[in-house]
């Protein structure tokens, strides 16, 4: 049984409608980068709970969370209403191992992101340890709108801050939008136009691919990338080229 603990509210951020960030202070247990915790709240009786990501850096105390409002979700729209002073329940322990000591070596580094997947890779890259092994880093989040990409304006800073190593690129799939490519991840690997953006290639002798998000782009993407660049799931037991998690 998960070990919970109280969380208060500190900071609600609304980017759209849908689409917003809460930090929480909590007495929660040392986490990796790249994990996730569970969000509760005691509903008619019933606690209901969500795995999320955390954002924040391990070494920073003040835990955010990325998220967005199913409408029909029995807690999202109640998340989305809180305000801070609020509480919530916090589990106490971080899971999850989408996290940089389960990847290779490699001298590219993909993180590919659909939505509120964006967060591992922002806690990584904000702890920013354990990266000097790769010697490029892409950071490509897709969203539907330009409105949704909520952290471009981290993702730049974090771009200046890493010097040249860390090269980022969005991705909207429903409208044009300035300085983003528009389209589908998968469709976009398989004819080159990301690869062509970045600068880089996507090559099983020396990249390595996280992918976080949509099932549905996460399906497509290994997909594609077994069809077109000889890439298979890495596993411990047989190491390969991809590490992958689903965001429902």
């Amino acid at each position: 049984m998960a070990e919970w603990v109280t969380g208060t509210i500190t900071q609600v951020q609304h980017w759209t409608d849908n689409l917003f960030s809460i930090q929480v202070q909590a007495p929660v247990n040392a986490f990796k980068a790249g994990q996730f915790a569970k969000l509760g709240l005691d509903i008619d009786g019933e606690r209901v709970q969500r795995a999320y990501s955390y954002v924040n850096a391990p070494s920073d105390n003040n835990l955010e969370f990325y998220l967005v409002t199913v409408p029909d979700g029995k807690l999202s729209p109640r998340l989305h209403s809180l305000q801070a002073g609020d509480t919530l329940q916090v589990t106490e322990e971080a899971a999850g191992f989408f996290v940089l000591e389960e990847v290779p070596d490699c001298n590219t580094l993909w993180m590919l992101a659909t939505g509120t997947a964006l967060g591992p890779y922002l806690s990584i890259l904000q702890e920013g340890k354990d990266l000097e092994r790769f010697e490029n880093i892409v950071l490509v989040h897709a969203a539907r709108l330009a409105q949704d990409l909520s952290y471009l304006p981290l993702m730049q800073q974090l771009e200046q801050r890493y010097n040249g190593k860390l090269r980022i690129q969005t991705v909207v799939s429903r409208e044009n939008a300035a300085g983003s490519l528009q389209g589908r991840v998968p469709a976009l690997i398989e004819d080159g136009s990301l690869e062509a953006a970045v600068g880089l290639k996507i090559d099983a002798d020396n990249s390595h691919i996280m992918l976080c998000g949509n099932p549905q782009m996460v399906r497509d993407t290994q997909q594609v990338l077994k069809e077109t660049r000889g890439m298979r799931k890495h596993l411990r037991r047989k190491p390969g080229h991809i590490t992958s998690e689903h965001y429902w």
